[in-house]
């Protein structure tokens, strides 16, 4: 079955150059999709000392690295930055890439970088009505000739957007786990949507919510474009396999087992598996997400023989 497969890159703990080989790498690769995160700290969060290339400027620079894959953050917050601003970034970035560009926008939740740089760390509630509004501003951004919108959070008054993307329709993905508002935002307002770190289990009950919703909204279930990342923990062999597991649950502690669902482990034949148990569960693109330092042994293994069981 063709299957889109990406690479999620937590642009931390790495060089520039090191992320350019990454992203060069799997532009040749046979990979779809190439994305980066929006913070300004390590995530998961540890200290705040590790170094994070801010989000935009890094989305910029992969834009121009690469040719063929589809790029994209998963997710701009919208608690960081004025949802008019993200619109005019986006449109920028689409043309850089040459129309390559899906916008995912999130609700927030690393409260330690908040607090440092600044920002208001709201309660959950606030932060989603941020994401409703702002998801509403930028698309009417995207695509009318002018935007006005009184909001109680944003507000934009006959604000023109110019150029528009090269995209006739850029995609906007919501991204996040929460089933109350996350998933009804999606529903209402989204191209798409990333859920991040879940088995294909819990995958699949998220998708029966998001199903629900779009019947309540008056939406066709199928038009939504569902993703979702997970962790790569995949060895190249056996051995290696069990290195990369042993090595997840020194890192997690006790919370391994909960982690562990969401993450690819194993050889290359169980993360085919895997990832045929996310496309059963309704899952239309899979992204590994990485973080530096990169394995490189077994990501080749990934694309020798995991790509080719989806393309």
């Amino acid at each position: 079955m063709r299957l889109p497969i990406g690479i999620h890159t937590g642009q931390q703990d790495a060089t520039y150059r090191e992320l350019r080989r990454v992203w060069r790498w799997a532009d040749q690769a046979g990979f779809s999709w190439l994305s980066v995160w929006d913070h300004m700290y390590e995530a998961p969060p540890v200290d705040g000392t590790h170094p994070a290339f801010e989000t935009v400027s890094i989305l910029t620079a992969l834009a121009m690295e690469t040719r063929h894959v589809r790029i994209g953050c998963l997710v701009m917050n919208v608690g960081y930055r004025n949802p008019g601003l993200i619109a005019k970034a986006a449109c920028t970035i689409d043309h850089i890439s040459k129309g390559r560009l899906t916008l995912g926008l999130g609700a927030g939740w690393h409260e330690m970088e908040y607090i440092a740089y600044g920002y208001t760390f709201h309660p959950p509630k606030i932060r989603l009505d941020m994401l409703e509004e702002g998801v509403q501003i930028v698309r009417s951004l995207l695509t009318r000739e002018t935007t006005t919108f009184n909001g109680k959070y944003f507000r934009v008054v006959n604000a023109y957007c110019n150029p528009k993307p090269l995209q006739p329709r850029l995609p906007i993905w919501v991204g996040g786990r929460g089933e109350q508002r996350t998933l009804r935002i999606a529903a209402r307002y989204a191209d798409g949507w990333n859920c991040p770190y879940v088995s294909p289990e819990e995958f699949a009950r998220k998708c029966a919510i998001l199903d629900e919703y779009c019947r309540v909204e008056g939406r066709e279930p199928s038009s939504i474009f569902r993703s979702v990342n997970i962790g790569f923990y995949m060895g190249a062999d056996e051995a290696d396999a069990q290195r990369k597991r042993d090595f997840l649950r020194k890192q997690w502690g006790a919370q391994a087992q909960e982690r562990e669902g969401g993450m690819l482990t194993g050889t290359p034949q169980e993360a085919i598996e895997r990832i045929h148990q996310y496309i059963a569960a309704g899952a239309r693109q899979v992204n590994i997400a990485l973080r530096a330092p990169f394995d490189w042994k077994a990501l080749r293994a990934f694309a020798d023989k995991v790509l080719p069981a989806f393309s």
